[in-house]
Formats: C-alpha cells, structure tokens, sequence
C-alpha cells in the first residue's frame, strides 16, 4: 500500500550534506538513535496533525494534569508536528503527585488517515541497548560474566578482544568500528531492506575497519559493541538472545507486548513507519523492512504501557542488584554538556533513559527520578525534517512539565563535532 511519491524537503543546515545519509544519520549523542539506511520508492506523504485521540491503552489513567497544563502541552505537540509534518505521535508523560498525560496525535497511517492510538506496537530502536544491557548486567549478579574481563574471554575473534572489556563495551569505550558506517553495508541495506542479516556479518562490516582509539580513552556511539554483548550473552545463557530476554527481562515485569522479533513482523496492532531515507529522498513506508541488522542494538518492539513501565524499572534497577545498579548509572562525559552515558542508559539533563531511532520509528522512553516522573514518546517516522522528531516532541513536553530537565540532544552537526567524548573510564571502573 503506497501513495504518489512526495519530493523530500531541501536539507536543512544540521543534517547536511545529504548524501551520503549515514552523515544525516549519526548517532545522536548520549542517548543515540540507530544509523538509518533504507531504500524504496513507494511514499506516503506525512499528513498534518490531527487532533489528539481518545486514551485507549492497556493502563489506565490514575489523574489528569490541570486542564491549563493539558492545554500547553496539546498545543506544543500540534505545532510542532504541524511545523515538521509529523504524521502520528503517542506522548505519556506520568508526574507523581501532579497528574498524568497520555494522548496520541495524528495518524498511524497516512494512506488511509486512521488515527494514531496509544495502544499500538512500534519498534524502538536504539532504547533495545537498555535491554541487552540489563541481561548483561543480570548475568553479572549471577556471577557468569564479569565487567571488567576482557572480550576475548567469552567471544574469539574480536580485534584487540583482549585489551576490551565488557564494561566498556555497555559504555560505549571500547574504540571499535561501527558496522553501521560502513559504505558497504550501506550500499547493501540500500539495494535490499528485506535482507536478513546474521550478527557475525554484522561483525564482519565493523571489523574490517581499524579501531578508532585505544580502548577506555574516549567516548564514541557504536552499535558494533551492543551487538558483541549480545553475543557474550548467548554464549555464556545457552540459548539465544531474545529467549533469555524473555525469561528473564520482559516476563518477570510482565511487558506482554515487547520482545526481540527473530523476522520482520511488526505485530498488530501497529502503526506504519515512514521514512525518507532512500535513493532519491522520496519518503515511504518501512513498516515491513528487516530489522535484523540492528538485532541486539536497536530491533526490539514495544508499545506505549510497556515502556511506561520499563522506563522506571530501568531507572531504578528493579531486576538487578544494588551494587550492580549503582555501576550502571556512573555516568561518563560524551563531549556535551549535560548529557553522559553508563552502561547501556544515557543521562540527558536528570533523565535516565535512552532514544531510539530506525526506519520509520523513533522513540524515548526515560524516568527523572528527581520527581519519579516517566516520559515515552512514540513517532512514526524518522524524516526529521525539522530535526530528530523524537527530540522535538520531548523537548515541547518536558519544557512545559520539567522546565528544569530539558529531554533535549543536540544536532547532528553538533554530534560531529562532540561525539568523540574525552571521558575516561573514571567513575565506571571497579565491580566484577
């Protein structure tokens, strides 16, 4: 199901040049998005934001904010998806003590004009590393892996293995390429988006390329070291990733909608997911495409109700022991002020979390624990004409309610020059 083919937008200033994409692409810092690289030639026009939808997800509504806050906050998001073109966006926003917010805006289909609801499924993107992460992390508790082991202990064949540790692979330390900068690998997701990919070719793309620095001594986004945890955890669990991410992270909180999809099916309900990263700029629909390329990185799938409860759990170390969870939040620098990143979650001004970015999807998903207040934010579509979409909703909603914690990253243009942070190890060594 497609529509006539829209012209994509000339580039705006932080996202140029447009070609090749995977510079309009990088991975924003602290709370990165996956690199998107996509092809096809069907479009669907992003349609004008409609009016705010009936809450019609699984939670329910425990208050409403005051009628004056709902006001700021319909208007921000409807202006902001008007000035961007967003087609559809499900906000909720929970404010202990003070009320709670969850509405969808616009359409989950821009072909038929259904409207965007709050209980359909999305695929997050890069917020999958909080899960790898956890299982990791839970596997230290159990004493089966330790952080600060070298990779080469558990996995052959990694360049340098023996001088990275799994530590700094959850923080993003370890120097090694990421896969999703390769051209190659580019050039092949580009010619088939359908195209299954194994974790090992993954591997193949990132290590035929030189580390960018030594191990411990920068900061720098690479999905290449999410997937390598991945396999760290397969190996050392005895059975594959999205089993043990079953048994042991989305069944005991009981997060019914999530899981880590071994295909390309988005299940239903879902809303379609545009994106106009193609040949010639055109947007399309990406509901379908394979996500197996981002895998332990960035492929999981969630829903509203489902993230509203992770977000927390994840800020507060719910399946994981205190000393453990205290590793996680020692938070190093990534070039930007107000943003560091621990094992596997960002700190972006107070809030613990992550966003995630992929062909046709963007999400956030964080807690302030400051006011145990929760945000999850869900788009679909990654044009980002205007800037992430993500970071457009999150920084309208969370100026209105937590003026003080701006949920807000910096531009691609600014990651380029920042996203090779300086931090050391610091604050992350010691632990098992």
């Amino acid at each position: 199901m497609s529509a006539t083919p829209v012209p994509s937008p000339e580039p705006s200033a932080p996202h140029a040049p447009r070609v090749p994409h995977a510079a309009r692409r990088t991975l924003q810092a602290g709370a990165a998005a996956l690199l998107l690289f996509v092809t096809g030639v069907g479009a669907a026009p992003p349609a004008e934001a409609a009016p705010p939808t009936a809450v019609v997800g699984r939670g329910p509504v425990n208050q409403d904010l005051d009628p004056a806050t709902v006001a700021r906050l319909d208007a921000a998001i409807t202006a902001a998806m008007k000035k961007d073109g967003i087609p559809g966006v499900t906000v909720g926003v929970w404010l202990p003590g003070r009320g709670d917010y969850v509405k969808s805006f616009g359409v989950s289909d821009t072909a038929s004009g259904t409207p965007m609801k709050t209980g359909l499924h999305t695929r997050i993107g890069s917020v999958t590393k909080t899960f790898t992460v956890t299982a990791l992390l839970q596997l230290v508790d159990q004493g089966r892996v330790r952080l600060d082991a070298p990779v080469s202990t558990y996995l052959d064949g990694v360049p340098g293995g023996e001088k990275i540790t799994l530590r700094q692979l959850a923080a993003m330390r370890s120097g090694l390429y990421d896969y999703t900068s390769d051209p190659k690998f580019l050039d092949s997701v580009r010619t088939d988006p359908h195209r299954s990919y194994t974790p090992q070719q993954l591997l193949d793309y990132a290590f035929a390329h030189p580390a960018s620095f030594a191990p411990g001594t920068k900061w720098e986004y690479s999905n290449t070291n999410t997937v390598l945890l991945g396999l760290v955890i397969e190996k050392t669990a005895g059975q594959p990733l999205h089993t043990f991410l079953q048994e042991h992270v989305f069944g005991p909180l009981k997060l019914t909608s999530t899981s880590l999809p071994t295909d390309a099916v988005l299940p239903e309900p879902h809303a379609q997911g545009y994106t106009d990263f193609t040949p010639d700029g055109t947007v399309t629909d990406a509901t379908t495409w394979n996500p197996s390329w981002a895998w332990a990185a960035g492929a999981v799938v969630s829903d509203l109700d489902d993230l509203h409860t992770w977000a927390p759990a994840l800020a507060d170390g719910r399946l994981l022991t205190p000393a453990t969870q205290a590793q996680r939040l020692r938070t190093g620098p990534v070039g930007v002020p107000g943003i560091s990143y621990g094992l596997g979650i960002a700190d972006v001004n107070g809030w613990l979390g992550h966003n995630g970015e992929l062909p046709g999807y963007e999400t956030i998903a964080a807690q302030l624990p400051q006011q145990k207040a929760t945000l999850v934010v869900l788009v679909n579509s990654d044009v980002d004409r205007g800037g992430s979409y993500s970071t457009t909703i999150g920084r309208a909603v969370t100026q209105i309610v937590t003026p003080e914690h701006l949920w807000s990253l910096p531009s691609p243009s600014q990651i380029g020059e920042n996203q090779n942070g300086n931090g050391n190890e610091g604050g992350n060594e010691g632990g098992r």
